[in-house]
């Protein structure tokens, strides 16, 4: 089974630590006298010996997060890829990495873990070490569960390797699994402190990702329909509301501030990967600019997204079209531009070194496109994106930008750069906490839930008036706008189907998933004439775009194939597992 291969690396751990530098706060130990022997001797030790799980293991899942939490989902368009058809199989790479990566994580924080134990340092800091581990662990077997359904629980890679059981592993009810998460998050917050320093994991990062995987918990057993368990979404509530009322997180002002390199370690994300652009280790650095950006965008000749992007179905959701004209386009919802490139979109925060051609410091979308001589490095000459719009969100802008605001103070590099991803912010949890007020009802006039919700709505909609109620269809087109391009819309369907499998599939049918046709003759004039004429004949969404062929198997991911060649109890019927009297901690 492949994941077993990274009880191994793991296990390895005892020669070699794979770490990385972020300034202070990720400090990795000196490479060429590290071994686990002669370290977790002192505070600072343990503190070093855990930063690397803040990013390192997750590299791989970086494309899968994407993929998976946003192309299957609808969000955003990739060409023909199998995420857009919902017709991944089980030899696809990327999958393989996805899990490879998840399966790292809990590998090395399992090994961690029990270093940290007997570690000679003070016990708040090994607590609080401790602490991170089980978190980080707990988020990993999150993606886990919500992807692949029933999998294996890794309690100890050590027990594991000394029984021999790595090479029989069973899988594991998805409910259980989802107590198993609970029951590592509850022992991370007895561990954590109640104020970490920013962008650590504390007590509040944990309880807030207890209260989402109450969430989902409360589905799991109705079998595609029927009532979500209250006792789960009574649970789901009180720590989100805990989170809420008592962390003294808030969220940032402006909504598009929390995505930008200098607001790595903002006190609004209570989990993030902090990566860096340390070219000295692979797989410590960010790398979804190349896959999302434009080709031209930095220096670097990194990038090579530019033919895919945020999908019409999600530019719809915002209640914009790539034909709308950008003279005159409503266009009330700050999270749309901080979300998708558009016509006519202007950025201050990205190419503050560079002048358009309206005297504005900053990066114009269309000049971009079009003046591929006196604006920047170069554009593509030509729009590339099908669907009119390009990502904007996990994008850091060009070798100035990273050189001015990352606060690593390392310059970017082809495909490394130090921009923070966002995996569990506080707008998250105030959503959490409105839909499971909410309940199995369709609406609630709750005053708490409905302040959650307009907490989050207002400050990306100035306008919006404080409602008087709120529905379950508002918090779920909420979610859409404000997580998009996060990777979590996908298992927001998972958690869906969990008990409302007709309303999941009927919902990813009725998509527009494709291509628009013509939008490049309409932007070019407009560029060149400023003038927007729409030949509806010429300019128009591809209407016979077929529609994905959603069942009920198509919100579980196969486990990749060299994982069941290594072990065939993956292909048998899950056990059912009492985490609570087998395992501990």
């Amino acid at each position: 089974m492949k994941h077993i291969k990274y009880l191994y690396i793991a296990f390895a751990f005892t020669g070699a630590i794979l770490t990385t530098s972020c300034g202070d706060f990720l400090d990795r130990p000196a490479e060429d006298s590290y071994n686990a022997g002669n370290f977790y001797k002192d505070d600072s030790q343990c503190v070093q010996g855990v930063n690397y799980l803040y990013n390192s293991p997750w590299y791989d899942f970086q494309r899968g997060f994407i993929k998976v939490g946003e192309v299957m989902s609808g969000n955003y368009y990739w060409g023909s890829s199998p995420y857009m058809t919902l017709t991944v199989n089980s030899t696809d790479a990327d999958l393989m990495n996805m899990s490879n990566s998840l399966w790292a994580v809990i590998g090395h924080a399992n090994t961690v873990y029990n270093y940290l134990k007997n570690a000679s340092a003070s016990q708040s800091v090994k607590n609080q070490c401790m602490g991170e581990c089980l978190a980080w662990k707990a988020m990993a077997y999150f993606f886990l569960v919500r992807s692949f359904g029933d999998v294996p629980i890794v309690h100890d890679n050590s027990t594991m390797l000394a029984d021999g059981s790595y090479s029989n592993v069973s899988r594991v009810q998805k409910s259980d699994v989802y107590d198993y998460i609970i029951m590592t998050l509850e022992k991370a917050m007895e561990l954590l402190p109640k104020a970490g320093n920013p962008g650590r994991i504390d007590y509040y990062s944990a309880e807030g990702l207890l209260a989402k995987v109450y969430l989902y918990k409360s589905g799991v057993n109705a079998n595609g329909h029927g009532q979500r368990n209250s006792d789960d979404l009574n649970k789901a509530a009180s720590y989100a509301k805990d989170v809420i009322e008592h962390s003294g997180r808030t969220l940032m002002a402006n909504y598009s501030d929390v995505f930008r390199l200098q607001n790595a370690l903002n006190r609004e994300c209570l989990f993030s990967w902090l990566w860096t652009a340390d070219t000295s280790i692979w797989t410590v650095q960010n790398t979804l600019q190349s896959d999302l950006a434009m080709q031209g965008f930095d220096e670097f000749g990194d990038c090579w997204g530019g033919y895919s992007g945020p999908s019409v179905d999600l530019q719809e959701a915002f209640g914009v079209s790539p034909l709308d004209d950008p003279a005159t386009r409503t266009d009330v919802d700050e999270r749309r531009k901080a979300t998708m490139m558009m016509a006519g979109d202007f950025y201050d925060y990205f190419w503050e070194d560079k002048t358009d051609e309206q005297g504005r410091k900053g990066f114009n979308f269309l000049q971009f496109l079009y003046d591929s001589n006196g604006y920047g490095s170069g554009g593509p000459g030509t729009l590339q994106s099908a669907t009119g719009v390009n990502s904007v969100k996990h994008l850091y802008g060009d070798a100035y930008d990273h050189k001015t605001h990352a606060v690593d103070g390392i310059s970017a590099s082809n495909m490394h750069s130090s921009l923070a991803t966002p995996v569990l912010r506080l707008s998250d949890v105030y959503l959490v906490y409105a839909e499971a007020v909410i309940g199995n009802n369709n609406s609630t006039t709750d005053a708490s839930a409905i302040d959650a919700f307009y907490k989050v709505r207002s400050r990306a909609i100035k306008s919006a008036a404080r409602p008087t109620s709120i529905t379950w269809n508002d918090v779920w087109k909420e979610r859409r706008l404000e997580l998009a391009m996060e990777g979590d819309r996908w298992y927001d369907f998972v958690r869906r189907s969990y008990y409302d499998m007709s309303g999941a599939t009927n919902e990813l049918k009725q998509q527009k998933r494709g291509a628009y046709y013509g939008l490049n003759t309409l932007y070019k004039n407009y560029y060149e004439s400023k003038s927007w004429n729409v030949d509806a004949s010429t300019m128009h969404y591809a209407t016979e775009t077929l529609a994905p062929n959603v069942s009920e198997q198509t919100f579980t991911l196969p486990f990749p194939s060299q994982d069941v060649v290594f072990n065939g109890n993956l292909q048998k019927t899950p056990v059912h597992v009492d985490v609570r009297s087998t395992y501990a901690y």
